[in-house]
């Protein structure tokens, strides 16, 4: 007890009065006064030196600005957003020259200056309450889902649930809503569609956005299957990402020509079953238009759309929640082997650790289809808000599949709060954490 180290936090034998120690005080008091007065008088000179219209407001404002977006002000000068004839829909005046309005509109609040990070995840459901009886509690935990990824990446988010066209149903119902993102949120350069029943279960990895600095358009697919057997299934538009640029505009005031606010609906459906030979559905869908623009105005649009396929943008989900458990292991190995990976950390800084992570499952070999976490697990067919699934599965397989994905994403969050679903079919049980696990 006598060490050095406890000195500190004893208290001397001789105990002085405060009242003894206030000339000192008041001395140090003037020195620190007149060392700053001086400071501030050496860094006025040179300001007014270098500029003599430097006025002291100016260095006050200059040292207490922050370094995000600018939410307090909005310039006087006119943009695109005050022009009367500008529409958000579909079906009238199309969009012109809104890469030159937005970049007057950024110029305007270089605080939201933009970047290829910025992103703007949309998703949304049906506006009335869901016929199926559970329906509205998995849409609340579906919606919850993208909102935790949406915290721990640094993206917006916009939950939708009207429709803004009346005629843009089903498949559709996106359009005029990716559209009016893109009015609404001139700062993001990415707006990303996530269908309601689509589940993001790698929470910790990152959009490779700079993969895509040469394209407009991204979605799941394989090229050969397009061009070579021109299938229904070579792509997926349930989740896509989409550059707010001109270009994105315009390929969708094409694509949702083929949509039913066209008289001529029913004929492009028939276009579309003639050339995709696998397309189930008689109308008129989304994924098939944009499959029959790939092939019949290639040279218009391939050139920018970007097939991903390294990772699953979309993955079918009856290929991938029974070896849910399986991966979890896999992870679990890798954080007994690498002690940092066990590291007790605050949830902003899941994104580093995520990183060291994959840097030792890709050096594992774990960094492939069925062994590394599924970045989107969608459930097509399922229809969780109607319950009217596709008679290929029955409702148990739907909804223990979306239990185990949705509790599969939301361990991955809780264990930053210390907690865990031990069993990844009954949501409601957590457990806590133990220090240092899974050691």
């Amino acid at each position: 007890m006598g060490s050095s180290e406890f000195s500190l936090f004893q208290q001397s034998p001789k105990k002085r009065s405060v009242f003894h120690k206030a000339p000192s005080l008041i001395a140090d008091g003037f020195l620190f006064v007149g060392g700053a007065s001086m400071a501030l008088s050496l860094v006025w000179a040179l300001l007014t030196f270098i500029n003599p219209s430097t006025s002291i407001d100016n260095i006050i404002t200059w040292s207490t600005g922050g370094c995000g977006p600018d939410l307090g002000s909005d310039p006087s000068e006119p943009t695109f957003y005050d022009d009367p004839n500008l529409s958000y829909a579909f079906g009238e005046e199309p969009m012109k020259d809104w890469d030159l309005k937005r970049r007057e509109w950024l110029k305007l609040h270089p605080s939201f200056a933009a970047s290829e990070e910025k992103v703007l995840l949309v998703t949304g459901s049906q506006p009335n309450v869901c016929k199926n009886p559970v329906g509205d509690h998995l849409q609340l935990r579906l919606f919850k889902n993208k909102v935790d990824y949406c915290r721990i990446h640094g993206h917006e988010i916009f939950y939708n649930n009207v429709l803004l066209n009346q005629k843009g149903t089903g498949f559709w119902a996106k359009y005029p809503l990716l559209r009016a993102s893109m009015l609404a949120h001139p700062e993001a350069e990415w707006i990303w569609w996530v269908d309601s029943d689509a589940i993001l279960t790698d929470m910790e990895f990152k959009l490779p956005l700079e993969r895509y600095k040469d394209h407009n358009l991204v979605v799941h697919g394989w090229w050969n299957m397009l061009y070579e057997e021109k299938s229904w299934t070579s792509l997926n538009a349930g989740v896509l990402l989409i550059r707010n640029c001109q270009w994105s505009m315009d390929l969708m005031e094409r694509w949702t020509s083929m949509g039913p606010q066209n008289p001529d609906h029913e004929k492009w459906g028939k276009a579309q079953k003639s050339l995709i030979k696998d397309k189930a559905y008689p109308g008129s869908d989304d994924q098939s238009a944009l499959i029959y623009l790939l092939i019949k105005e290639k040279d218009r649009w391939a050139d920018r759309i970007y097939l991903e396929s390294e990772y699953n943008l979309h993955g079918y989900w009856l290929g991938i929640v029974d070896g849910l458990d399986k991966i979890s292991k896999g992870y679990m190995e890798i954080d007994r082997e690498v002690d940092l990976l066990r590291r007790r950390h605050a949830e902003k800084m899941s994104l580093f650790y995520g990183a060291m992570r994959e840097k030792h499952m890709k050096d594992r070999g774990f960094w492939k289809e069925n062994v590394r976490r599924p970045f989107v697990t969608h459930f097509t067919g399922c229809e969780p808000c109607s319950g009217e699934h596709n008679s290929m599965y029955t409702w148990e397989a739907c909804w223990n599949g979306m239990q185990k994905a949705l509790n599969f994403a939301d361990n991955q969050v809780l264990s930053r709060f210390g907690f865990v679903h031990p069993d990844l079919l009954n949501s409601s049980l957590v457990s806590p954490l133990p220090f240092d696990f899974p050691a």
